[in-house]
C-alpha cells in the first residue's frame, strides 16, 4: 500500500538527499540527526509509504490499488 504521491515523493527525495549531503558538512553533535532525517526522507520517497501519513489518515497517492490486487 502506498500513501505518498508523486509530487510529495519528489520533494522528499530532494530534501532527503540535500540533508544527507549537508550531513557531511555538519559538526559531530548534529551529524546523526541530519543522517536520520535525510535517510527518512529518501527511504519514504523510495518506498512510497510513510507511517506518519498512515497515522494521520493522509494519502497523497493518486492511484489507489485495492488490497485484493496487492
Amino acid at each position: 500500500m502506498k500513501n505518498v504521491g508523486g509530487k510529495e515523493r519528489a520533494l522528499r527525495a530532494v530534501f532527503g538527499s540535500f540533508v544527507v549531503v549537508a550531513d557531511f558538512l555538519a559538526n559531530v553533535q548534529i551529524e546523526i540527526l541530519f543522517l536520520i532525517v535525510g535517510l527518512w526522507g529518501v527511504l519514504t520517497s523510495a518506498f512510497g509509504y510513510c507511517p506518519f501519513n498512515w497515522m494521520l489518515n493522509r494519502n497523497t497517492c493518486a492511484i489507489d490499488i485495492p488490497a485484493a490486487q496487492a
